[in-house]
This record gives C-alpha cells, sequence and structure tokens, in this order.
C-alpha cells in the first residue's frame, strides 16, 4: 500500500457527507493522504461511478486505494466488497455494478467481502444508510494505511460472479461500427463512445474525411449528418461538429466550443446509439 486514498461518490459537496469520510479515515490514520476522484456522479448512477473509474484509475500509483459510494441499496443484501485490479489497484465498494468497466477493461484479480462484524466503525450497527462513511471510507483508509492486509478484509468471493452492468457489444460491417455513448465530458458536453481508435480505424477511415453519424435514443434518431473526423476541435469551425480520438483512445464527438449533449439531448448508456457510416460518392 502506497498510504493514497481516493474517494468517489454522488454526495455532491453542498452538505457534510463527504467531510465526514474524510475525517473517518483521517482518524484511523493521521498521516493519509486523501484525493477525490469526484463527487458529482448523477445520484444513484452506478454506470457513470463505474465508467469515472475504469477513466482515472490507471494514472494512480500501484496500491492506491479506491472508496466509489454510489449505493442506491445501501442498508439492503447486497454485499461490500474490497476488489484487487490486475494493475494492482484496491477499489472498495457496494458489489452492484461499480466493478463492471474495471473488470471489463483492466481486469480483477481478486474479489473479498467486507467482514463488517470487524472493519465497521464501532457503534454504527444499528445505522443503514451511511455506508459510505462507517463501512467504506473506513475500510478504505485501514487498508491504505497498511492496519490490515487485503486477505484481512474478509472471505474471498467469485470474481465471475460478481455484479455486472449490461455492456453494448459493438457491430461491425464493412462500411460501418456502431457503439453506444458510454459517457460524457461533462463540462464540455463532448460525446465519448465505447468504440476504440483501432475498431474505427479498421473501417478505412481518415483524419479529414467526412463521417456519416447516426444517434439514436432507442429507435428514436435524435442526430444524423456528416462530421469531420479531425485531430482536435480546432480542424473545425466554431459551432461545426468534430470527431476526433479522446483521452482514453476511444472516438468522441464534439461541438467546437459548444455543447454537443446539450444540442442535441444526448444521454448515456445501453440506450443511447452511435454510428459511424462511410460516405457514399
Amino acid at each position: 500500500m502506497n498510504s493514497f486514498l481516493v474517494l468517489q461518490s454522488d454526495f455532491g459537496l453542498v452538505d457534510g457527507a463527504v467531510s465526514a469520510m474524510y475525517g473517518v479515515a483521517l482518524v484511523e490514520e493521521p498521516t493519509l493522504k486523501i484525493y477525490d476522484l469526484t463527487h458529482d456522479i448523477t445520484p444513484y448512477s452506478i454506470w457513470e461511478a463505474s465508467y469515472r473509474l475504469f477513466q482515472s484509475m490507471e494514472y494512480w500509483p500501484k496500491g492506491t486505494v479506491f472508496v466509489s459510494v454510489v449505493d442506491p441499496g445501501v442498508g439492503t443484501d447486497r454485499k461490500s466488497v474490497v476488489a484487487k485490479t490486475s494493475d494492482g489497484h484496491y477499489i472498495v465498494t457496494p458489489d452492484n455494478g461499480t466493478l463492471t468497466h474495471v473488470k471489463r477493461y483492466v481486469g480483477i484479480e481478486e474479489v473479498r467481502e467486507i467482514e463488517e462484524s470487524k472493519h465497521r466503525r464501532r457503534n454504527t450497527e444499528h445505522s443503514y444508510t451511511f455506508h459510505g462513511r462507517d463501512v467504506y471510507a473506513y475500510t478504505g483508509a485501514k487498508l491504505a494505511s497498511g492496519h490490515i492486509t487485503f486477505e484481512e478484509v474478509g472471505e474471498a468471493l467469485s470474481v465471475e460472479h460478481i455484479q455486472e452492468l449490461e455492456l453494448f457489444e459493438k457491430e461491425k460491417t464493412e462500411k460501418s461500427i456502431k457503439g453506444n455513448i458510454a459517457i460524457l465530458d461533462v463540462r464540455f458536453g463532448s460525446l465519448w463512445t465505447n468504440v476504440t481508435r483501432e475498431e474505427f480505424l479498421s473501417i478505412g477511415f481518415k483524419v479529414g474525411d467526412s463521417v456519416e453519424v447516426t444517434i439514436k435514443d432507442g429507435n428514436r434518431v435524435v442526430f444524423n449528418n456528416r462530421v469531420k473526423y479531425g485531430r482536435s476541435f480546432q480542424d473545425v469551425y466554431i459551432g461545426e461538429s468534430v470527431i476526433y480520438v479522446n483521452s482514453l483512445y476511444r472516438m468522441a464527438l464534439a461541438i467546437n466550443q459548444g455543447n454537443f449533449a446539450k444540442a442535441y439531448n444526448v444521454g448515456t448508456g445501453n440506450n443511447w446509439f452511435i454510428e459511424f457510416s462511410k460516405v457514399e460518392n
């Protein structure tokens, strides 16, 4: 462990919830280095929590402990777990699908169920709605500080049987590839897809090409137009759309100095489809 603890939640920062998590962790070990991934996950969006972990984890040192609390099932019989990734990171979270993207795109070596009789703050057993403070931040701090080992977290579970969200499987033809809108670059409204750069280029697209883009919400078409494939936003005029490779080497769609998601009311997840097709001459 390296004493790095990174927190993620849908709690926001308008009250004391996140501060309480910090406090619990620092009481356990005052020398911990605590950082925020984000606390602005859309409330109850397990999908977003899963993707943001995948988006950010690889840039942190091996041994970093992540605590992710987006937990609409808090207080139910869903399990509380710690996962060890193939890259040597640890994730403390409810077993509710939050591990989906990390399992698929990074890999999970082992999962252990948190033994709450040992790893829950004392005198909190009659409160069922703030496991982020009483179980996850507390266990994460113990693990990050080296006060417990990963093996001491609790009983090993089957990695195969952890809860996973459904991921849309891409569809490819000779002239097109169809994926989904995986997440938004929230502040700027860019659409990040699950189509990789390699998959996109395998259709034969080249920088500068005009590409036909179709976006659907289920069966409803919300956007259908030709868009330039560029290296960056400045490859098109202000207000024009552009296809580009994002920081995760996946294909993205933006409006230069605009907000694509707001302009066309585009959402994310498995119900939002995007197809890149060759323009027929």
